[in-house]
């Protein structure tokens, strides 16, 4: 049954919901009144449009300011006032953290390096990062001051090791800047236009190059999705060159729980930068949204448990030598994984305990055993029908080493756990073969030899700080704990044709030891491409050009 309201507090109201009548309607508030009145709301018999007009909606706080002129709300609007007040009593008396999930903000980091982006992107729960693309946007440019983006770290440039470090630095972007364009000419002149493969964006047909140009609109589209992968899979083979201190943008959407705790963290960290970038944004959140960050402050137990963690690594496994070189190792898996999805499978359609069903599977025959398995996955048509929750019950580790480029890449899924190891030159760097290829190997390896040289000497003063000359080529090491369920996510996600080649070859290498031991699990990647491809984003970008010409009135 739809709310009745008179005339006057249907004015009032209409501009802070998408309807007035439905039970199922939108909220357009500034978030923290938002948060605070969902609070209130779990613990009042009034529906929440009643609550608004009632507690929160002042006399002309909200309407017009927010709708009217399109300014935001002052800060002494009593709507505001009220939410303050009472993330005040709750959230801050009684330390309810529900509530501080219950509102969000958005923040954008600019001009920030590559390792400050991987500390922020790392935080897993309620937060949201985007981050500027290594593809689609170059690296050659330079600031007014002419010189090129990365980032000056505070003690490097206070230190001894400042000329070797800005001389280094620039040497890498130089040497990206040089190869650039004739890096695109390779690419295009390695596979020409009229070699390519196309198939038509919209139906998928296998199409020719003629066939692309007997038709005005595909041979634009062509044109327009060749320039693109082109350019597209050169920045993917030079960004070996960037350093970890490469400036770039994040940003980042979060709840104010997530962001409290991102505050603590960064506040906890030694590194200058991210004491330089909690503080403004500290700042920008108390603008925003004051109530969900009035803890966040830096954190003795973080930075206790930090160095007490990093001194006895040093001292009880100091000087070991490395054992494997494996790419990706499988350290852990579940032995019994089969009989744990078979029975949560099972679970909901009955009413037997949990470890009774598990018992109860463990004696079904294997026929019976892949029917019920095969049934669950069903028939999924594409890689959005996402099977159910019963494949989070077992677990892979895998201890993983790639260049800084495909950590950068994996890093981004939330689901699982990881942990990396400091960037480093110790494990070596990869050459892409287009380097070698293009003529461009001897360069290449002056400029990481040079980059490890610096590293060397910046670390036996500043171990932490050395992180920032690190290049994208070389390899960091870091582990993932994922359930079945994510891994198959992100194998169909990263195994697709436009995946870059150095990630998909991690992901189908770990879904092969996935395979190995549980191979009937392993069916339930449907959509994981095995394939190699060259200027895999093609088609990719066929579709996008495609999706645009659909957008663009013609001219």
């Amino acid at each position: 049954m739809s709310e009745a309201f008179s005339p006057a507090d249907t004015q009032k109201l209409a501009p802070f919901f998408t309807n007035l009548t439905e039970p199922i309607f939108g909220l357009k508030l500034p978030q923290e009144v938002a948060g605070a009145l969902f609070s209130r709301y779990s613990r009042s018999a009034k529906s929440l449009r009643q609550i608004f007009l009632d507690e929160f909606l002042g006399q002309a706080d909200l309407q017009g300011s927010l709708f009217g002129d399109g300014a935001a709300p002052s800060d002494d609007s009593q709507a505001i006032q009220k939410a303050r007040a009472f993330y005040d009593r709750v959230l801050v008396g009684y330390g309810d953290d529900s509530v501080a999930q219950l509102g969000g903000a958005h923040i954008a980091c600019e001009r920030i390096s590559n390792v400050a982006a991987k500390i922020l992107e790392d935080a897993r729960i309620g937060i949201a990062p985007l981050e500027k693309s290594t593809r689609y946007v170059r690296f050659d440019n330079q600031d007014p001051d002419g010189d090129y983006l990365f980032y000056k770290e505070p003690t490097i440039m206070g230190s001894s090791h400042r000329e070797a470090y800005l001389s280094c630095m620039r040497h890498l972007f130089e040497t990206y800047a040089a190869q650039i364009e004739p890096m695109i000419a390779f690419v295009r002149d390695s596979l020409p236009i009229d070699t390519v493969e196309w198939k038509h964006p919209q139906t998928g047909d296998p199409l020719t190059y003629t066939d692309t140009q007997r038709d005005e609109t595909l041979r634009r589209w062509a044109e327009g999705a060749y320039r693109s992968t082109v350019r597209a899979h050169a920045c993917d083979i030079l960004r070996s060159y960037l350093p970890a201190a490469t400036l770039t943008n994040v940003g980042i959407f979060g709840v104010g729980q997530a962001f409290e705790h991102l505050l603590n963290k960064l506040y906890s960290l030694d590194l200058a930068e991210t004491q330089d970038i909690a503080k403004p944004m500290h700042k920008a959140l108390e603008a925003l949204i004051p109530s969900f960050v009035k803890r966040a402050q830096p954190n003795a137990y973080l930075r206790q448990t930090a160095a007490d963690a990093q001194a006895l690594s040093q001292t009880l496994l100091d000087g070991q030598s490395v054992q494997s070189t494996e790419a990706v190792s499988l350290v852990d898996y579940d032995r019994d994984a089969e009989d744990r999805i078979l029975a949560a499978i099972l679970y909901p359609n009955v009413r037997l305990p949990l470890g009774q069903v598990r018992s109860l599977v463990k004696n079904l025959p294997v026929e019976q055993r892949a029917q019920v398995f095969d049934a669950y996955i069903g028939q999924r048509r594409h890689r959005r029908d996402k099977p159910g929750r019963a494949l989070e019950h077992t677990y892979y580790t895998f201890d993983i080493i790639g260049n800084l480029g495909i950590y950068r890449d994996l890093q981004r899924h939330r689901i699982l756990t990881q942990e990396r190891q400091d960037f480093t030159t110790a494990h070596g760097y990869d050459t892409p073969p287009e380097i070698e290829q293009a003529g461009f190997q001897v360069p290449f390896m002056e400029c990481m030899e040079r980059a490890a040289a610096v590293y060397e000497r910046i670390f036996a003063d500043f171990p932490a700080e050395a992180q920032y000359v690190v290049p994208f080529a070389y390899r960091v090491r870091w582990y993932m704990k994922l359930n079945l369920r994510e891994a198959i996510h992100m194998g169909e996600l990263r195994t697709l044709p436009q995946g870059h080649p150095d990630y998909r070859l991690i992901v189908q290498e770990m879904w092969r030891l996935i395979g190995e031991v549980h191979p009937t699990l392993a069916r339930s990647a449907t959509f994981l491409d095995w394939q190699t491809y060259r200027l895999g984003r093609l088609q990719s970008e066929m579709r996008t050009e495609y999706k645009k010409s659909r957008l663009t009135p013609a001219t």
